[in-house]
């Protein structure tokens, strides 16, 4: 299993970590606080940023995460528009809850360290039901998290109003669209070979998360947020509801019911208690 990688926050924080008049909901108050037994540091979450001011967020987080390389890269929002010509329509990849997806093309002279690759690129559409949590969550998680059934988080954008994130671009797109999508082609051609290779690649991503010390709660399973490669590798993606699961002492946490109805365990949609188990 790949070793977890962290990032460095400082230029991050600034901007990123004070309160934001457009975020459309407010940091979960799940807390739940412990040693990641992969790394020797611990890793930081949504919950450690819930119960602190700006400026002991800035000191933890630096303290912490100081001297710990990553590979996570910041982006400017022109350079963003620019590898996707402006966020044309003919680089429009889809939408959802999120906002818009467009297709990005990076050259190798765009940025040092960074290898010359098709990327997806979400912008956060500051008029829907998301917001800064949600794009903070996939910050927090997916660029400390790395698996081979996660998507991969290339890097994001804080700047004013805007917040896009960067993805590695997967060729086939979505489960979903493999299954459902009206003429799409697929239905007669998806073998059950495959289908089972899709299934258990979701249910790995799944077991990395909930075999963590500090366990991640995603909240979202469906076929849209199974992203497929060239060779139908699955991938979790869209890690906005994600929150932090139950501590050693913990047999469950409990949060406000998020996440889509027809996916969500009833017991959950009932009781607002999250336990592993109903992720499957």
């Amino acid at each position: 299993m790949p070793s977890q990688k962290r990032v460095m926050w400082k230029s991050f924080i600034v901007g990123c970590f004070k309160d934001n008049p457009f975020s459309n909901s407010s940091l979960d108050e799940t807390h739940t606080s412990s040693v990641s037994k992969k790394t020797l540091s611990r890793r930081i979450s949504l919950s450690d940023l819930s119960n602190s001011s700006s400026q002991s967020i800035m000191s933890d987080l630096s303290n912490s995460l100081t001297g710990i390389g990553s590979n996570i890269h910041i982006f400017t929002y022109q350079e963003l528009k620019e590898i996707t010509h402006g966020f044309s329509k003919n680089n429009f990849l889809g939408e959802g809850g999120f906002g818009k997806v467009y297709k990005g093309f990076i050259d190798e002279k765009f940025k040092p360290r960074l290898v010359p690759q098709v990327v997806a690129v979400k912008a956060l559409n500051l008029d829907g039901k998301q917001g800064h949590r949600e794009w903070l969550a996939e910050v927090i998680f997916l660029g400390q998290l790395k698996h081979r059934n996660l998507v991969n988080l290339i890097g994001y954008c804080c700047e004013d109003e805007h917040r896009l994130l960067v993805y590695e671009y997967m060729e086939r797109g979505n489960l979903e669209e493999k299954l459902f999508k009206e003429n799409a082609g697929y239905l007669a051609t998806l073998p059950w070979l495959t289908r089972i290779k899709i299934a258990i690649g979701a249910a790995k991503g799944l077991c990395f998360l909930h075999e963590e010390e500090k366990p991640v709660i995603y909240r979202d399973v469906k076929a849209s947020n199974i992203l497929l490669d060239a060779d139908y590798n699955a991938k979790l993606s869209d890690f906005g509801l994600a929150i932090d699961g139950p501590g050693e002492d913990q047999t469950h946490v409990t949060t406000r019911v998020m996440g889509t109805r027809g996916y969500a365990a009833p017991e959950y949609i009932m009781t607002g208690i999250y336990v592993s188990y109903l992720f499957v």
